[in-house]
């Protein structure tokens, strides 16, 4: 039931009715999940922990796993010792979302702390009940108040994933120190397409250690072997305890498929049964929905964050033109597509916030090659918008005609970190604002780079650090994130490129047009 904001003023918090969550499929349960026919004894059990995701001022969508079929159960309120908590009933848990679910929970009160526990009841002994796991998040504020996030992408990439030997995906611990108010995941949380060997041996004489489950021996055909994947990063328990206490805004971009995919491909690569794109990419989506706390099915989006701050998340995947030469003279479309282009024109337009925070999973200005194709945006040759340049082109021009103020895109993609500035001044193409465009990654997945900048956007390096060969292993330290912190007072923008400990390589404070 839904609550009006009146209610939740006058009576504090008010948790709305829990909602099923995300697309629904008929694959069959995955390994070591219950079929509906099988009676167990004892409690249910939470498999991997809990995640939030796409909190807003008043909503927030939490999610979870059970190791059989049970109805998930929320508890949500302000006080650190759980004595507040209000219930919200969620759905039930069945093998034909590989035991997921997301609850829904409305009618928050804007920018507070808030702390929630989940339950698994059994669904023929309702007080049958698992061990909870509790988590916390902050809801978006309605009034100018200090907001601080971080984002990075690439997760397990270049076969190097868990390593307990090294502390595992140890990054996410100094994420979390940061006290971040959500994370933007820039997408490639997983690497369907990669998988792992159990020993590595790194140049230095050391050897990489891999936690190896079954359905990381191979690429990801399957539902099932997709579903492992995102299963496979929840073994860590730096992941998990940071999902418990950091909401989510999730994008994806290649890897949860297969590398530098675009619908209609068919793949030319011995280790696929399964050659159609389109087909891998509907299984590899539906595991998405299921294993990320992303409202509703559709991964572009606007997050209002406060007066201060909309976040657009961008799809560059699902709409993606073929790789190819990328030097079309007349197209008009490339990665965003018609009705996502006009979406985000629109929603710009509309936008009242400071700030403007465009998720894009691929760079602007970046070269980034598919063999002797082109994966990227940039095309290569830095005179006019040609191929898929022509579309941001497009977009730049109209956000200068329609007064957008205040675009910072932030990215991840190539697996280094840099801070590129777009100066109209200094490009080939000329109509738009100048606009920053901030790079980070990856979280633990081989490290690459740099990359070629091409001048037609006009992007200028004011910072970059890469490693000192490709595909350099997450034990030498070249893991990076971004952090972003906007003044609640001033309004100013600040962003801190950091290393996988948490430390500053570089800042940049940007103060707002008016």
């Amino acid at each position: 039931m839904m609550r009006d904001r009146r209610s939740v003023l006058r009576g504090g918090l008010v948790a709305g009715a829990g909602t099923a969550l995300g697309l629904l499929g008929s694959g069959t349960p995955a390994s070591g999940a219950a079929s509906p026919g099988l009676v167990r004894t004892g409690r249910p059990r939470l498999t991997h922990g809990v995640q939030s995701g796409d909190v807003t001022a008043h909503e927030a969508v939490v999610w979870a796993r059970s190791d059989r079929p049970a109805r998930m159960l929320v508890e949500i309120g302000r006080r650190p010792d759980l004595k507040d908590l209000r219930p919200v009933p969620g759905p039930l848990l069945t093998p034909r979302t590989d035991l997921t679910g997301k609850a829904l929970l409305r009618g928050l009160p804007a920018g507070e702390e808030l702390h929630y526990r989940v339950r698994l009841a059994d669904p023929d002994r309702p007080s049958v009940l698992s061990e909870p796991v509790v988590g916390r998040l902050r809801t978006a504020p309605r009034h100018r108040a200090g907001i601080g996030f971080v984002w990075s992408g690439d997760l397990a990439g270049q076969g190097w994933g868990i390593n307990p030997d090294l502390g595992g995906f140890r990054i996410f611990n100094a994420m979390g120190a940061r006290a971040p108010h959500f994370f933007l995941c820039s997408g490639d949380l997983v690497y369907a397409d990669g998988p792992l060997a159990e020993t590595v041996a790194l140049p230095d004489g050391r050897t990489w250690r891999n936690l190896v489950t079954p359905e990381k021996t191979k690429v990801a055909e399957t539902l099932a072997e997709y579903r492992g994947q995102f299963r496979y990063n929840l073994h860590d328990a730096n992941l998990r305890a940071f999902n418990a206490h950091v909401p989510m805004i999730y994008q994806w971009d290649d890897h949860e498929v297969t590398n530098n995919w675009y619908p209609g491909e068919i793949l030319d690569l011995p280790q696929y049964t399964e050659k159609r794109v389109d087909v891998l990419a509907a299984r590899a989506r539906q595991a998405m929905l299921e294993y990320t706390p992303i409202r509703g099915d559709r991964v572009y989006r606007k997050l209002s964050y406060g007066p201060l701050l909309d976040v657009f998340v961008l799809d560059m995947r699902t709409h993606k033109d073929p790789n190819g030469p990328n030097n079309s003279p007349t197209q008009t479309s490339g990665v965003l597509g018609a009705e996502q282009l006009a979406w985000l024109k629109r929603e710009l337009r509309r936008s009242k916030a400071t700030w403007k925070v465009m998720a894009a999973d691929l760079p602007l200005g970046l070269i980034v090659p598919d063999g002797t194709a082109s994966e990227g945006i940039a095309q290569g040759d830095g005179g006019a918008p040609l191929g898929r340049e022509r579309e941001i082109a497009d977009l730049l021009s109209y956000a200068k005609r329609a007064n957008v103020r205040n675009m910072v895109w932030l990215t991840a993609d190539v697996h280094y970190t840099a801070a590129h500035y777009y100066d109209p001044n200094k490009a080939a193409f000329s109509d738009f604002d100048p606009f920053w465009e901030f790079v980070t990654g990856p979280l633990n997945a081989g490290a690459f780079g740099p990359n070629r900048l091409e001048s037609t956007f006009g992007p200028q390096l004011a910072f970059q650090k890469a490693p000192p060969r490709a595909n350099t292993s997450p034990a030498e330290g070249y893991q990076f994130f971004g952090e972003v912190a906007i003044d609640g007072q001033s309004a100013d923008l600040t962003v801190h490129l950091r290393d996988i400990d948490g430390n500053a390589l570089y800042s940049k404070t940007l103060t707002p047009t008016r």
